[in-house]
């Protein structure tokens, strides 16, 4: 039975068409005069928090506490008017997978665990309409740069919710690459991976997801959520 469906965002619930890298780009470029700053990183499964500071520590700029927070009030002051500006969608399926989790007879607590700044999600989430779907509970890049201890973070949360018996294994982690799953397999959860984002079917396979799909369209609610739903 899972009590708690905990979500990654971009590839699993939206696909930003590149907004949020280039916010990225053009807030290094502005803040710091780094041209073409993005050009080597893997953002796919990443928190925005390592993200910063990868991007200032490859150009030789001192990633301090006051330079990291320049970079973040910058970027999520610029990411609302890109999203505009690219063709981002819905992933396929995400409207109808919520919709089937919420018409089960016991229906679990829905929420977010991403690598995204919490402010970050929300402007992203709001974007395409899916915020308050998600906002009960959650965990974010702001909680750590490490995905595995955001997601103890995420369960905690979950407890403090939901009540301490929360059990691991009643706590469902949706994601679209091998950091998703790994982070889940850290706290115990199952793991529901996805490929419409950042891994393709074959990487996902290999890190042995409890359950492997290409798209949420091709998840079945009543197989995930078990008996008692």
């Amino acid at each position: 039975m899972i009590r708690l469906a905990l979500f990654d965002i971009d590839g699993t619930l939206i696909r930003t068409g590149g907004a949020g890298v280039a916010a990225f780009a053009r807030t290094g470029e502005t803040l710091f005069g780094i041209q073409n700053g993005v050009a080597r990183m893997r953002f796919a499964g990443r928190t925005d928090t390592s993200l910063i500071r990868e991007l200032l520590a490859r150009h030789d700029i001192s990633p301090t506490p006051e330079n990291r927070a320049r970079f973040q009030e910058h970027y999520l002051a610029l990411l609302p008017r890109v999203l505009g500006q690219y063709p981002g969608r819905v992933c396929p399926g995400v409207r109808e997978f919520v919709t089937a989790l919420q018409a089960l007879p016991h229906p679990p607590v829905l929420g977010l665990l991403t690598g995204n700044l919490r402010a970050g999600a929300e402007i992203k989430l709001r974007h395409f309409g899916l915020w308050d779907i998600f906002a009960a509970v959650g965990a974010f890049g702001d909680d750590d740069e490490d995905r595995n201890r955001i997601a103890a973070v995420a369960l905690a949360r979950g407890r403090a919710l939901l009540g301490n018996d929360l059990a691991p294994e009643e706590v469902l982690v949706v994601g679209d690459t091998p950091h998703d799953v790994a982070c889940g397999r850290a706290v115990g959860a199952r793991v529901l991976a996805v490929a419409t984002g950042g891994a393709g079917w074959e990487e996902l396979a290999a890190t042995r997801p409890d359950w492997l799909a290409p798209d949420l369209t091709r998840v079945s609610v009543e197989e995930i959520s078990g008996p008692g739903h």
